[in-house]
């Protein structure tokens, strides 16, 4: 963990529905974030190009597409996308033939797959609604195992799962903490969220934050804050 830049260690999830208006959050972020999750909503509104233009003015990008489909279609996607340079790219880490397949696309690309274990607005009782047997953590763990098996940089999980993803795996795999609050504040539609401090504490690399910064009065002075809650764990 301890080559990660504290500024690249802070991620900002662009959830919106228009460029414009994550171009202004952009702007009032300017000089404190260096790193933006881009995700389907803001993709099918011309995030794309948005995230290339990010990309060419020395931004890091999560490209977060959540891929799964069969291996020839995911290794194509991947491919694609590794020719746009970004940094981070999701896919689902459901099976094993879908991240070999992700794995064969990247190629010797610098982008960094990483396999989405459980979805963190997802509580056990939802799993079993899917035919799981396994609860939260242990299918997190388990995911995590295929990801590393495969040749995958790293997973999305929450923090609560963080430490064991840690045992599991050793050190050297990424661990991407979203589902990240502050202490006191609302959980929205989160089941299994984390303080900062408590998540890069468990293992987390980065953490990435949405609406507690992105619906902040003070966007810039919310995502400084996290910053400051990022450096005292680390010390």
């Amino acid at each position: 963990m301890s080559d990660i830049a504290l500024k690249d260690r802070l991620i900002v999830a662009l959830d919106m529905p228009t460029v414009e208006e994550a171009a202004r959050l952009v702007a009032m972020l300017d000089g404190g974030v260096h790193f933006y999750k881009v995700g389907l909503e803001l993709l099918f509104a011309g995030g794309l190009d948005f995230a290339e233009h990010l990309k060419s003015h020395g931004k890091r990008i999560f490209l977060d597409m959540k891929l799964l489909d069969i291996g020839n279609t995911v290794e194509r996607a991947v491919a694609n996308c590794a020719d746009l340079d970004f940094d981070f790219l999701t896919i689902h880490g459901h099976d094993l033939k879908t991240l070999r397949a992700a794995v064969a696309g990247r190629g010797d690309s610098r982008l960094k797959l990483l396999a989405v274990t459980v979805l963190t607005n997802l509580s056990e009782s939802d799993l079993k609604q899917q035919g799981n047997a396994m609860t939260p953590s242990e299918l997190v763990v388990h995911r995590a195992r295929l990801a590393h098996e495969a040749g995958f940089d790293g997973v999305i999980a929450s923090g609560q799962e963080a430490r064991r993803i840690r045992d599991a795996v050793g050190p050297g795999f990424l661990i991407v903490t979203p589902g990240i609050r502050l202490e006191g504040s609302a959980m929205d539609d989160q089941e299994r969220v984390m303080t900062p401090e408590h998540a890069i504490k468990a293992g987390a690399d980065h953490i990435v934050v949405g609406r507690p910064i992105t619906q902040a009065d003070d966007p810039k002075a919310a995502a400084m804050n996290f910053l400051h809650h990022i450096k005292e764990a680390l010390v």
